[in-house]
């Protein structure tokens, strides 16, 4: 970002700060003393949580900013090796004459990563149509497949070419876990693909997937937030993306603006609660002989 954005962000956090530590001060005031016990007082405002209400505000405030700049602006991301080789991963199936593999995971329509794993499907359907290149995505859940089929037919639609798409290569397989590993191994064995995307919630499955594929000899790219499952994509598969890159890849790949300052704006959020832990930790450490009186307060900011 600029100087000029750094410096209005800035301001919004100190402004934002002062008025939460007005508000506190304002509000904190001792109980009303009712003369019966049966009389309750109304509280249009509990000064407890003035800490909540100024981190979500700060932080809204932030997001809001990051959703600015990036509709005016290009965003920086730092490159991701995974996520740079889609492209060519789809350009070799192209090549070849083969399809793609596309699996979403075990995980069920809810889950995070399975969210993350869609984005990038549309991404990369978007592209599959764009030079006509089949994409198979067998399904763990029918909940995931209806999802995932809109996804792909939205795709070929922006595309400008909604001829092209064949709901067929999205189908529910089963929801037994190592039934449907040995369908997808199936696929891979029979069809060939050229390209094998591993994206969402994985377990033991994992490993026989991986492999399989690397068996066949085509390119293979993973990412999920299993961190017991990452050891095996990482051995048996080209590019992994490991825990949060999967989150960023969507808007990685989209580069839409509001994916983007989502994205910054949680990058801001994490460096932020950083430097709390740190100032924390300094006064926790040291002001509690000098200034005891500011770590109670610092502290009582972050309690839930």
């Amino acid at each position: 970002m600029n100087t000029a954005i750094s410096r209005q962000i800035l301001a919004l956090i100190v402004a934002v700060l002062v008025m939460g530590l007005v508000v506190s001060a304002a509000v904190a005031q001792p109980p009303f003393a009712s003369e019966s016990p049966a009389e309750e007082e109304t509280k249009w405002f509990n000064a407890e949580r003035t800490n909540v209400l100024v981190v979500m505000v700060l932080y809204s405030g932030i997001v809001i900013g990051c959703i600015y700049y990036a509709r005016r602006r290009e965003m920086y991301i730092r490159p991701i090796a995974g996520l740079e080789a889609v492209n060519d991963a789809i350009g070799r199936a192209t090549e070849m004459g083969r399809p793609m593999l596309y699996v979403s995971g075990l995980g069920g329509i809810s889950g995070i990563a399975t969210i993350a794993s869609m984005l990038i499907l549309g991404h990369l359907a978007k592209r599959a149509a764009a030079y006509e290149t089949p994409i198979i995505v067998p399904c763990n859940d029918p909940l995931v497949m209806t999802a995932e089929r809109e996804i792909v037919h939205q795709a070929y639609i922006e595309a400008g070419k909604p001829d092209a798409y064949e709901p067929d290569n999205i189908f529910y397989v089963t929801s037994s876990q190592f039934g449907y590993t040995a369908a997808v191994d199936g696929i891979m064995l029979r069809e060939r693909p050229a390209a094998n995307f591993f994206m969402g919630t994985f377990y033991a499955e994992a490993l026989i997937l991986a492999e399989t594929g690397n068996m066949t000899g085509a390119i293979q790219i993973a990412g999920t937030d299993m961190d017991t499952q990452l050891p095996f994509f990482i051995t048996a598969c080209d590019y992994t993306l490991m825990g949060e890159e999967l989150y960023a890849a969507g808007a990685y790949l989209s580069r839409s603006p509001l994916l983007l300052a989502q994205l910054k704006g949680q990058d801001i959020g994490k460096i932020l609660l950083t430097v709390a832990i740190i100032t924390g930790v300094v006064l926790a450490t040291v002001g509690v002989f000098a200034v005891p009186g500011l770590v109670v307060t610092f502290l009582s900011w972050f309690k839930p």
